[in-house]
């Protein structure tokens, strides 16, 4: 006899305990609690799929959507002419391909892995299936995408008030673990993808990493060290940093 989903989510679908606190704060499950979440992901499974694999291509049906649980996924569109364009980087903690799902229409893009990931893949129908039996349900999740759209909002804000280095500052601390004085961050090998969702150049994103040697972050290859959060939460919330500082308070 099989256990029943909320007692054996972390069996059914292959995910580890650690993982449950990730999707709790996935914008699209925050305002869910944790026994709802196991439910409405008992058919959810997880898979692990190497760099360049192809998720998906755009125009095929949309019956199933993705959070990213390590690693990162490349959205992208392809013209006729066979020219690719990146849409979006998605990092770990983040969802994707939920909007088609919903609305049982076709992928607007394709998605390929961008450095090795582990996915979690939710099946539309159970999923909306269970909203239906608890309609309280798709309320709260509704309030989550709320602010995950304000979110996305601040984001493009941001590329009109805030430099290229602070407007990096700002992704990089989003992926630092709360509570951390240092964090360690992997960013995909082509850093293009990050240059792209940030609104800027690959040249550009490479000056502004070494700008922010100035509040202790450095990189080495695609790996970021980031030695003080805090003095990067002040930097990416204003503060001025070596030849951005006013000569008054340098002196």
């Amino acid at each position: 006899m099989q256990d029943p989903p909320v007692a054996g989510f972390a069996r059914h679908v292959g995910i580890a305990a650690e993982d449950e606190a990730l999707l709790a704060g996935v914008p699209l499950f925050s305002g869910v609690s944790l026994e709802s979440l196991r439910m409405l992901l008992a058919d959810a499974r997880v898979c692990s799929h190497p760099r360049h694999a192809v998720l998906f291509l755009q125009g095929e049906p949309a019956g199933h959507f993705y959070v990213v649980l390590d690693g990162w996924v490349k959205l992208f569109r392809t013209t006729s002419d066979g020219q690719e364009t990146v849409i979006a980087a998605v990092a770990r903690g983040e969802s994707f391909a939920e909007a088609a799902s919903f609305a049982e229409g076709v992928f607007p893009v394709g998605a390929q892995v961008a450095e090795e990931a582990r996915l979690l893949v939710v099946p539309t129908l159970s999923f909306t299936d269970q909203l239906k039996r608890n309609p309280m349900l798709a309320v709260n999740m509704l309030a989550g995408m709320s602010r995950h759209l304000r979110g996305l909002v601040e984001e493009i804000e941001q590329r009109t008030v805030k430099s290229a280095v602070q407007r990096l500052g700002a992704f990089l601390l989003k992926r630092c673990p709360d509570g951390r004085e240092a964090a360690m961050i992997d960013l995909p090998t082509d850093k293009g993808l990050v240059a792209a969702r940030l609104g800027m150049r690959p040249e550009t994103l490479s000056r502004a990493l070494g700008k922010l040697r100035a509040v202790g972050v450095s990189t080495r290859d695609r790996r970021v060290a980031v030695s003080d959060v805090g003095a990067l939460r002040r930097y990416a919330e204003g503060e001025p940093i070596g030849a951005d500082r006013p000569r008054f308070l340098s002196s």
